[in-house]
């Protein structure tokens, strides 16, 4: 029942923070140059960040900040919930997100990922979904941007697995920029498939870079989810499977569920 209590007090704000990052900040975010519309944008991530651990009970664990490269990037992370799409557009900002593009019809905040150019696919069209990646991302990364991906694709509960998609190892193999990767547990108090939040300690850690230039985008993709694995098994408290599920071991590549 507290839990519940939380979630609601939680979504109540979190609501409302929209509507009045909404109504104060789009008319004006479209007269500022990218950089400053992050920085503009951002502060209801900031707040999301902040009044998630205010109400629902969650300790914040980050480690490895230290590991941020001074240059652009692509950012590599498990997706497990929202928590983490908020997050991480603060972790090195300015960020390109690969999304969906059903995304950008959302009212207010499909409205303000429109203003950060993201890179949003057609799901429908894998194989343009994946040109247009590899194009724009590596458009952003030359621009000084710094572009995150999610491999798996779509959200993955807790305790499961899915092949990792190596289309954000190409762009940085291509652009010769670093991957970043990123382990975190916040499906575990941010589920993905429930409203209700669950208190306790949400821990993420940033590896430090891996570099690209002379290597192949499988090497490099290997290499991240071998790390990005050996965290989960440190701070998640579900389980990790041994190995993916012989359906997954397979698959075409493609990004057709980004996002």
């Amino acid at each position: 029942m507290m839990n519940t209590l939380r979630s609601l007090l939680f979504y109540l704000g979190y609501f409302l923070a929209m509507l009045v990052c909404g109504v104060l900040f789009l008319p004006v975010t479209p007269l500022l140059p990218l950089r400053s519309r992050y920085r503009l944008l951002n502060l209801y991530n900031h707040f999301v960040i902040a009044w998630f651990r205010l109400c629902c009970g969650v300790r914040y664990d980050i480690r490895g900040k230290q590991h941020l490269p001074d240059g652009p990037c692509v950012i590599l992370a498990n997706h497990q919930s929202e928590w983490e799409t908020v997050y991480l557009q603060l972790l090195k900002p300015p960020v390109c997100t690969v999304l969906k593009r059903e995304l950008l019809n959302l009212p207010i905040f499909g409205w303000a990922l429109r203003l950060l150019h993201p890179i949003a696919l057609d799901r429908s069209k894998p194989a343009r979904a994946m040109r247009q990646v590899l194009t724009q991302g590596k458009t952003r990364l030359e621009e000084g941007l710094s572009v995150l991906i999610f491999p798996e694709g779509t959200r993955v509960l807790p305790g499961e697995r899915r092949r990792y998609n190596k289309s954000g190892a190409v762009i940085a193999c291509r652009a010769g920029m670093p991957v970043l990767p990123v382990a975190h547990n916040a499906g575990e108090r941010w589920p993905g498939r429930h409203w209700v939040k669950n208190p306790g300690t949400l821990s993420l850690i940033v590896g430090e870079p891996i570099a690209t230039q002379g290597r192949t985008p499988e090497d490099v993709l290997i290499e991240v989810e071998n790390w990005i694995e050996a965290r989960l098994v440190e701070i998640s408290e579900v389980p990790r499977p041994v190995s993916l599920p012989s359906t997954e071991k397979h698959t075409t590549e493609n990004p057709r569920h980004q996002g």
